[in-house]
């Protein structure tokens, strides 16, 4: 797969600050469990913490669906404040990226755009949103924190993290159908060459302005668009195709 790039020692204050947003969103669109931190309502004063599935929608923002008997959920319908908590694993977890979102959490009505591709991301918990009390909460950033390796510590601010729900999000749908229907063995030999995934049940489930997921069986698998396509939905449809033929065409 394909890393985010990171800012030469050179480059300002401003530049660094800036890649250091659209690293925060790379690590986030990575993985897709988090610690959920919230204020708890049997322990007024302390933080409880939990682990939940999430994916980001069109601003990158976390969509989570939580069921209304967790404690997690009684706390945030008390106090709306959370931090969430996402960590690249490894034998050394001080040495690697983290990334802590503080923000609020808002019950989201279903459906719309976020909560579907939730159901794209984690089929299975369709199940729980329809014949259980699971409800969707989207978490609006207040402010982030990036451990990004050595001396790379920063402050991100909401509107420096925040992406803007652009023509990619718009047609993400089209995009996706086009790809599954008449690309189905190019994501199947992606999936086996670029992440060492084979599988004959390989989908295309999202694609974002910074690059596009796979759902490969149980995995979902990322790749990052270089350079970035921005808002342009031929480029980004162009981008992600030449990743998804450029194995077939490798030596």
């Amino acid at each position: 797969m394909h890393g985010a790039r990171t800012a030469a020692r050179g480059d300002s204050l401003e530049t660094r600050y800036m890649n250091l947003s659209v690293l925060a969103r790379h690590h986030l669109r990575r993985h897709h469990h988090a610690v959920l931190g919230t204020v708890s309502l049997a322990l007024p004063g302390y933080p409880f913490v939990s682990i939940v599935p999430y994916v980001l929608d069109e601003h990158a923002w976390p969509v989570i669906l939580i069921s209304r008997l967790a404690e997690h959920t009684r706390n945030v319908t008390a106090d709306a404040r959370v931090s969430f908590f996402s960590h690249e694993a490894g034998a050394d977890v001080q040495a690697g990226a983290r990334v802590t979102l503080m923000g609020k959490a808002r019950l989201l009505e279903h459906p719309n755009p976020g909560t579907e591709r939730y159901f794209r991301y984690f089929p299975q918990a369709r199940h729980y949103q329809e014949a259980l009390d699971f409800d969707f909460y989207r978490i609006e950033p207040v402010t982030l924190r990036i451990i990004a390796g050595f001396a790379r510590v920063h402050w991100i601010s909401r509107e420096a993290y925040t992406v803007a729900a652009d023509a990619i999000a718009r047609d993400e749908m089209s995009i996706i159908d086009h790809v599954n229907t008449h690309h189905s063995d190019d994501l199947q030999h992606y999936c086996a060459t670029a992440a060492g995934a084979k599988t004959t049940d390989a989908r295309l489930v999202g694609v974002d302005g910074e690059g596009f997921d796979i759902r490969a069986g149980d995995d979902i698998l990322r790749a990052d668009f270089e350079p970035l396509p921005g808002n342009d939905v031929s480029q980004a449809q162009e981008a992600l195709l030449a990743l998804l033929t450029r194995p077939r065409e490798a030596p």
